[in-house]
């Protein structure tokens, strides 16, 4: 059992952070920074702990937006790519060949489900893997419509901005997206179209998902041109929604039906996360394609596809990128399948414990009107009351900014939800103290 070392702020911004802050707004193009609710300047971080330039320590419960499963600076990880850039740290595998590349590819297939022949594509980031997809299903099927469901999250890029339903101002100026995508409803068992409680009627809820594609979609989208149905196990974006258990077992039999592949793009819930490497295991399903990105590189740029062989580019130039597969990134996300492999058991583990607590809230708290998640993929919903269930982001931002202040890093999703993604070497005791800090937020941001 390592030292439990607490969060200590005593300033937030600080006076270094603030001046960062203002250079950064003055030469940086507007993301999504938030200097209202999370004004952190890191300096350095070291497994769940992030140093800021003012020298406030925080506990890290958004991973680096989902990036830093095996956490902060890992020793393993660092070593990795200390070796791989002594040895050299480029030459592109659009056109030249090297071996850890290769032994990457063939763990991620290993680890794929499905008894199928599969192959990778290398990219750079989430969006970059999704965009390949897309151009996978197209070229390989020949068919050019997508499916994919409200509130999913697949990337800001031109092309999977189509597929990308979370939040209007992610569309807003951006007209016209790529044609030929049709939105359905994703199974949420809290807050869905038909008012169904999907956890006391999952099968209710999932049949009226199917029946919306057969009787809605299908009478104006023909199905024999719908090449994939792109989803994410948990959408993530959308608010950490864990949908029914079977609902990918009824999905995939009714795409199989039609001949549509399934996509699973597993960006943020994928690498462990969940406590299974790929989130879809916890569903039984084998995915036609897997898009993965964020935490396969341990913090470097690295993402892709693993995907059936019979739908590979068949020839040089169908698809490339100078930097997909980067030596340096493949050599992190090596040790990062290593790593990953050895925590399972204990995400499951602490992931438990960890839900088991927000329950506890849930119950004693009239403004959290669900907690949901699998693994250390944790969230609640932030509401007015129970009864109504009426979403309360302003409630939910002034506890991510009070939590920040106590020294606990966490981020919002969906409209009105707060997920809780620490790195998965978190201990019990850290959540421990973690937990006590964000009641200690939701209690100040009632007063």
């Amino acid at each position: 059992m390592r030292m439990v070392v607490r969060p200590n702020v005593k300033e937030l911004p600080g006076p270094k952070a603030k001046e960062i802050i203002e250079r950064n707004f003055k030469y940086l193009a507007t993301t999504t920074q938030d200097p209202e609710n999370l004004p952190i300047v890191i300096d350095h971080g070291e497994g769940i702990r992030v140093y800021d330039v003012d020298g406030n320590v925080f506990y890290d419960f958004a991973s680096g937006v989902g990036v830093l499963n095996v956490g902060h600076a890992h020793p393993r990880v660092v070593e990795a790519i200390k070796k791989q850039a002594e040895k050299f740290t480029h030459y592109s595998l659009t056109d030249f060949f090297y071996e850890n590349a290769v032994v990457l590819a063939e763990k991620l297939i290993e680890l794929a489900p499905g008894d199928f022949e599969k192959k990778v594509v290398y990219g750079n980031s989430g969006a970059e893997a999704n965009e390949a997809a897309m151009k996978l299903v197209k070229y390989g099927t020949g068919r050019k419509q997508f499916l994919a469901f409200y509130h999913a999250f697949h990337g800001r890029t031109q092309a999977v901005l189509s597929l990308t339903a979370s939040k209007w101002v992610q569309q807003d100026g951006f007209f016209p997206t790529m044609p030929g995508v049709t939105h359905i409803p994703y199974p949420n068992p809290y807050r869905n179209l038909w008012g169904i409680d999907g956890y006391e009627e999952p099968d209710e809820l999932i049949n009226r998902v199917l029946d919306f594609i057969e009787e809605y979609v299908f009478k104006h989208v023909p199905p024999h041109e719908v090449g994939a149905i792109f989803f994410e196990p948990i959408q993530g974006e959308g608010g950490y929604v864990v949908p029914p258990k079977n609902f990918f077992k009824e999905l995939k039999k009714f795409a199989d039906e039609y001949g549509i592949l399934l996509a699973d793009d597993e960006v943020q819930m994928g690498v462990g996360r969940t406590g299974r490497f790929w989130a879809i295991e916890h569903f039984g399903v084998e995915p036609d394609l897997i898009q993965f990105g964020k935490a396969i590189g341990g913090g470097i740029p690295l993402a892709g596809v693993i995907h059936r062989a019979e739908i590979s580019f068949d020839k040089p130039g169908r698809h490339a990128t100078t930097f997909g597969g980067n030596p340096v990134a493949i050599a992190a996300g090596i040790e990062v399948v290593e790593i990953v492999k050895e925590l399972l058991p204990h995400v499951q583990e602490v992931g438990d414990y960890l839900h088991k607590i927000l329950e506890d809230f849930r119950e004693r708290y009239e403004v959290i009107g669900d907690a949901r998640g699998l693994g250390l993929a944790q969230a609640v919903e932030i509401v007015k009351t129970k009864e109504g269930k009426e979403k309360n982001p302003e409630l939910r931002n002034r506890i991510v900014k009070e939590a920040a202040r106590r020294g606990l890093v966490l981020l919002g999703c969906g409209d009105n939800s707060i997920r809780f993604i620490p790195p998965l070497t978190v201990t019990k005791e850290e959540i421990d103290v973690a937990m006590g800090i964000f009641e200690e937020a939701l209690k100040a941001s009632l007063q």
